[in-house]
């Protein structure tokens, strides 16, 4: 790969690598060239890490040329370190190791994270930060839960200030750029009485002496000094994306750089991201991939006895019948009967002929010829009873168009709870279908525990989303693998930045630096 003309990013807080895969995917002016190099990604999560340097390996050959033994790993013929040791990636090994760093920051020794930087950076003026500090702390459902804790250890609780780190390296290095991504919850926290995203904002606006930033919304193309909060949330299914997510985004453009370009100065409504004028739905986002079966996690797992699961939940809506439950009742039949065809309950890898329902460039983004199949495509093993309530979700929301909250399910099909319909309770729908013609509901770390706010809207599979499925969503490409544990992929996958919005503001960032860069040869031109 061709890196004398690309702008070096260095990633913080990095995960399984979404941010950073949307940035390195824009292409430079000269063919083989990559408009931004990731230089240094660091990540504190030993899986994630692994997920991150397995990209890496992959990102260090020209798009297309990733050698034969990538694939072989990805499809589990051979093990991961046969692939690092392999002869055909000798280099490139060396590459991704210096690249995907396994620290944990705020605890790494300022200095060694310093070192990583500089050397990466070899003295140049422009490069990108991009990053996002751990939100748990930020969230709504985050501080619901510490509502129990003392206020004193919720204080005190380090991920508040998590951005400090990426503050600092702001203040040590000075980025032309940083993008710094977080929860939309981080508009209302407070710490001791004061808004944390208050703080936060100033902080990075005058990070210290003598050096100041732009503090820009990526979507609305206001200055500086209008901007509201709730300017910088980024709606990602406004933008092309199949799901729902909310967050903010904040924009740093170093004054001097952005008194020197003329684009921000004289047409700034062209630098914020273009909105799509089509929804990206569910149904065209996991579209081509093979239908499957979910697995009982009790009882004994077969065919048939899924199979028969899936008709009791028919039978059960007969007694006792009530009147208008008829259309219901025969849907739910249906998608039993339909379920006879699904014979695998998926793997590691699928031989498959994708051909998905989706425009080319959505195609071009997601698909990989070379991979020959799908990965990560495997159903959970779900209880008898969720699979009642899953197929006859499905079918509900088949038939009405809204996925059923939790007083709209038959009193057979509730939960065993003593408060389900308290008010407490928090989550009417907790057992929430993704339905087929819009976006998805926010893909989030949580369907790592269970998968009842995932359930795929084909009933006749009756269960909830895979890992290729939640990383569809997310818009990660098929031939993104994610290390670990199915339990672990899920976390990686539901924290990440969705590479395909990643790319959207990449494309910003990159316009921001060719004007800057026209400016500076501009007033060159004029000095001479």
């Amino acid at each position: 790969m061709k890196y004398k003309e690309s702008i070096p990013v260095i990633d913080l807080f990095a995960g399984p690598g979404g941010l950073g895969e949307g940035f390195s995917s824009i292409g430079g002016a000269e063919k083989g060239v990559r408009k931004f190099q990731l230089r240094v990604s660091i990540e504190k999560d030993p899986i994630a890490h692994r997920t991150l340097s397995l990209r890496a390996l992959f990102r260090s050959f020209p798009k297309g040329e990733a050698p034969d033994a990538y694939y072989q790993y990805i499809r589990g013929e051979i093990t991961r370190d046969e692939l690092f040791n392999h002869p055909d990636v000798s280099v490139e090994a060396r590459e991704a190791a210096q690249e995907a760093k396994l620290a944990e920051l705020g605890k790494k020794s300022p200095e060694e994270v310093d070192n990583w930087i500089k050397e990466a950076l070899e003295g140049v003026d422009e490069w990108v930060l991009i990053g996002g500090p751990p939100c748990q702390a930020y969230s709504v459902a985050g501080r619901a839960r510490r509502t129990r804790e003392s206020q004193e250890k919720f204080e005190s609780d380090e991920k508040h200030f998590l951005y400090k780190e990426y503050l600092r390296i702001i203040r040590e290095f000075k980025p032309t750029i940083f993008v710094m991504e977080n929860v939309k919850g981080i508009l209302s926290s407070k710490h001791s009485g004061s808004h944390i995203f208050q703080q936060i904002l100033d902080d990075l606006s005058t990070p210290a002496e003598n050096l100041s930033y732009n503090i820009r919304s990526l979507v609305v193309p206001k200055d500086v000094e209008k901007l509201d909060p709730h300017d910088f949330v980024i709606q990602a299914e406004r933008h092309g994306l199949p799901q729902a997510r909310h967050r903010v985004i904040l924009l740093g453009v170093r004054s001097d750089v952005a008194s020197s370009c003329p684009a921000l100065l004289e047409r700034p409504q062209t630098l914020v991201m273009e909105t799509s004028q089509k929804v990206f739905t569910v149904q065209q986002a996991l579209s081509g991939l093979p239908p499957i079966r979910s697995k009982i996690s009790k009882g004994g797992d077969s065919i048939e006895a899924w199979l028969s699961t899936l008709n009791e939940a028919s039978s059960m809506l007969l007694h006792p019948y009530e009147a208008g439950r008829g259309d219901l009742i025969d849907a739910v039949k249906k998608a039993a009967d339909e379920a006879q065809r699904l014979k695998t309950s998926g793997s590691r890898f699928i031989p498959w002929k994708v051909s998905p329902d989706m425009n080319a460039k959505q195609r071009e983004w997601f698909l990989d010829p070379r991979l020959g199949g799908v990965l990560q495509h495997e159903a959970r093993s779900h209880m008898r009873s969720d699979l009642h309530r899953y197929i006859y979700a499905a079918s509900f929301a088949k038939l009405n168009g809204i996925s059923p909250k939790i007083h709209q399910f038959p009193e057979q099909f509730l939960p065993a709870h003593e408060n389900v319909f308290s008010e407490s309770v928090p989550f009417s729908d907790r057992f929430r279908v993704q339905l087929e013609n819009g976006p998805s509901t926010t893909v989030v770390a949580h369907i790592a525990k269970d998968g009842h706010y995932y359930i795929h809207p084909d009933a006749s599979q009756c269960r909830s989303l895979t890992v290729r499925e939640a990383a569809r969503l997310q818009t990660f490409p098929d031939n993104y693998f994610f290390e670990g544990n199915r339990t672990e992929q899920y976390t990686q996958i539901g924290n990440a930045v969705p590479p395909l919005l990643a790319r959207k503001i990449a494309a910003v960032v990159s316009a921001i630096i060719d004007s800057y860069r026209a400016g500076k040869s501009r007033q060159t031109s004029v000095g001479n």
